[in-house]
């Protein structure tokens, strides 16, 4: 089978973490085909399995965007085509899987359906994270084959907190952010769903390599490729 991955963006080190998603990908079968250009990889989608997205790609230019990232947008800024976005729709539909890491939840915010499709996108102004580290305890929330008999584990990773999320999101992992003024309730990082005729799933986890090496996200990762791809 094959996954379509696409990588790239401002900030994150994606050329490294998308390594450690091409190895697991390959674990269970999948051979990876690794896109920067955002066409290129919604284009590539026929006959592929997974759409894994692991990139920082959005307009730059939306309501309460910062400065530092306006002033990037004409050399930066990135918004699907109606082809490619018509791409997606058709993946789904012919059964195909999604998986979306981190900063998934901000790409294409000139795009509701891809929000839609996610189940949660950023908003900027309320959403936030504090800055990476300390390590956070993770904890699974049951009743799905993606976290069932896994205990709490910790790991050092950004917890992403009041993203805008779809009607009926079931959290599967949540944490409490380790300061600033998000750190009182448990936010969800990681949910699994039906959508256009696909299965998705989005882990808000994943900002570093680091992040893959535990043991427990590791597994929930593979968990996560098996059911998108329905095995």
């Amino acid at each position: 089978m094959r996954a379509v991955v696409l990588s790239g963006g401002l900030t994150h080190d994606f050329p490294a973490t998308t390594a450690c998603l091409t190895e697991l990908l390959a674990g269970q079968g999948l051979e990876a085909e690794v896109h920067i250009a955002v066409d290129a990889a919604l284009h590539a989608l026929p006959g592929a399995a997974l759409l894994v997205v692991n990139a920082l790609r959005w307009t730059m230019t939306g309501p309460g965007t910062p400065a530092r990232y306006r002033e990037l947008a004409g050399a930066e800024g990135a918004s699907p085509s109606e082809s490619a976005r018509a791409a997606l729709a058709a993946h789904l539909e012919a059964g195909g899987g999604v998986l979306g890491l981190h900063t998934a939840s901000i790409c294409f915010d000139d795009w509701p359906e891809w929000g839609r499709t996610l189940g949660g996108a950023w908003a900027w102004g309320r959403s936030h994270h504090p800055p990476i580290g300390p390590a956070v305890e993770v904890r699974p929330e049951g009743g799905h084959e993606l976290v069932d008999g896994l205990d709490p584990f910790t790991l050092v990773d950004e917890v992403y907190g009041d993203l805008d999320l779809a009607p009926g999101i079931v959290p599967l992992l949540t944490a409490r952010q380790p300061s600033g003024p998000g750190a009182g309730p448990r936010r969800p990082l990681l949910w699994a769903r039906e959508h256009g005729g696909g299965r998705v799933v989005y882990d808000a986890l994943g900002h570093h390599p680091p992040s893959y090496e535990v043991p427990e996200h590791r597994e929930i990762l593979r968990r996560a490729i098996r059911w998108t791809t329905r095995g």
